[in-house]
């Protein structure tokens, strides 16, 4: 009976959230500008504020003449003077919370969260949930045991200010209908060692009505190859009261064959679109492709063609500009105190009734020695026509120049674990170099003019990715490795594990 009265609850609470999350739909345009504005309002008499002459911010474009874009090194100076407990500075009050980020530039970025903030990184994935069981009519997941794979949720403090890192810090905001049937227990999320971590999940949930996972996909993966290791069996056969996977953080698509073949059975995904900086969108249509964007979360964004991105005289577009398969910055002004930020995210419209995007790249991760600008959604894109015409599957891959080879033309070399490797390694090799080419005609013009050679595959040896992420201290949590690099800082280390 209990079982039934929370489903039915779920489904009432679902059913209502989704209508009202209508009107945003239908006036996402009105209501952006109508958000900068009042974001502005409220800070004018911040320090930022006022050497920004918010005073006399009307519109837009009042907005976008007097503040230029910013990234963390541009407002250190600020959030420097926040970190001392000083108020006013960027926002009206101190941050309730601080997300700690490694950053490659900056060190360690400390990104605000104030109380207005906060409360929308909980929201957006609850949304997430919420448009799921009405699409799905399906709220039989709320019955079982649900796992968020996730950083420590310790967190110290900052001149008084609580800092860690967003996945810990969103832990202590889960809601109280959900504290009962989450996993892990609390102490076990409070490991730092993420592989004695993963061991521990899985001793803590092996035996469990496992009906939901969370998590971004190398690390679901490797929680998975665990269970599978140990038991023999697929995942759907270890928790056939699975039913849904959140995950986000990177595009799940190259991951998804791995997936499958670990998960051997039918269980639903979810994409969502989180940061530090706030949650931007999330899958709300699973018949197709592109994550619904929030405008109505407390962020107003604006979006720079690729093409102009680090120009002194850039276009700052707003969703009433933006076109259809273009690639954008993604540039945030927030309710937590981030002034027209560029977050390195590279986005792509495919939608505008309601706005949904694809995250193609970073605007720090792309391969471009020779001019080419290769991004991370054309080398994804490229890897997943390839593996439909062959019977392998990856388990990652990195993307980097080769400039001076001991023989023949530069070329970009492909450094890639299989899980299981093409038969025809030539053949296999020959159609990933004519799909980059059908996505990137600087590529194919580099090719065609022989300045380039076609590319080479580098095999590493099971696990190296894992290692590497070891050996650099970013295995777990959010962390990931780049698929693509600009230079051979990655590589190098990467080609310790080739076979």
């Amino acid at each position: 009976m209990l079982h039934f009265l929370k489903k039915t609850a779920a489904l009432i609470w679902a059913k209502k959230h989704v209508r009202h999350t209508e009107e945003f739909k239908k006036n996402a345009e009105k209501n952006q500008e109508e958000l900068l504005l009042s974001l502005v309002h409220t800070a004018k008499k911040t320090l930022f504020g006022r050497e920004h002459d918010f005073e006399n911010i009307k519109t837009v474009k009042d907005f976008q003449e007097k503040v230029q874009v910013s990234d963390y090194e541009d407002l250190k100076p600020y959030i420097e003077r926040v970190k001392k407990g000083q108020a006013n500075i960027l926002w009206i009050e101190i941050p309730e919370y601080f997300a700690k980020t490694s950053g490659t530039t900056s060190g360690s970025k400390y990104i605000p969260i104030s109380k207005e903030g906060m409360p929308f990184q909980v929201k957006g994935a609850q949304s997430a949930l919420f448009h799921y069981i009405v699409k799905k009519n399906n709220a039989d997941f709320v019955n079982g045991k649900m796992i968020f794979l996730q950083g420590s949720p310790e967190l110290k403090e900052v001149f008084g200010i609580k800092t860690g890192r967003l996945s810990g810090i969103v832990a202590h905001h889960i809601p109280k209908y959900l504290q009962k049937n989450r996993l892990p227990s609390w102490e076990t999320n409070m490991m730092e060692d993420w592989e004695a971590k993963v061991d521990r999940i899985v001793e803590e949930t092996e035996k469990e009505n496992m009906t939901l996972i969370s998590g971004i996909p190398p690390w679901l993966i490797m929680y998975f190859e665990k269970l599978t290791e140990k038991h023999g069996r697929k995942i759907k056969q270890i928790f056939p009261g699975l039913q849904l996977i959140v995950t986000g953080g990177v595009n799940y698509e190259p991951y998804r064959d791995k997936m499958e073949d670990l998960l051997g059975g039918s269980v639903d995904i979810v994409q969502t679109f989180p940061a530090s900086e706030g949650f931007f969108a999330f899958q709300d249509d699973y018949t197709k492709e592109g994550l619904l964007l929030l405008t109505h979360h407390g962020i107003f964004y604006e979006f720079i063609p690729l093409e102009d991105y680090g120009k002194r005289d850039a276009r700052r577009l707003t969703l009433k500009d933006i076109e259809l398969h273009k690639d954008y910055a993604l540039i945030l002004t927030t309710n937590s105190g981030l002034w027209a930020y560029s977050i390195g995210d590279v986005i792509r419209f495919i939608d505008k009734d309601p706005y949904r995007i694809l995250v193609s790249g970073r605007t720090k991760h792309f391969t471009s020695a020779f001019g080419e600008h290769v991004i991370a959604f054309e080398v994804e894109e490229a890897m997943k026509a390839t593996l439909e015409k062959f019977p392998a599957q990856i388990t990652e891959f990195h993307l980097a120049p080769q400039v001076n080879p001991e023989e023949g033309l530069p070329y970009h070399e492909w450094l890639i674990e299989f899980e299981k490797e093409p038969e025809n390694t030539d053949a296999f090799r020959t159609e990933l170099d004519h799909q980059l080419r059908k996505r990137n005609t600087y590529y194919d013009d580099l090719i065609s003019g022989n300045i380039l050679q076609p590319l080479h595959i580098t095999y590493l040896k099971k696990h190296a990715f894992h290692e590497y992420a070891k050996s650099q201290g970013k295995l777990g949590g959010q962390n990931k490795t780049p698929r693509l690099a600009n230079d051979r800082k990655i590589a190098d280390l990467l080609e310790i594990h080739k076979r």
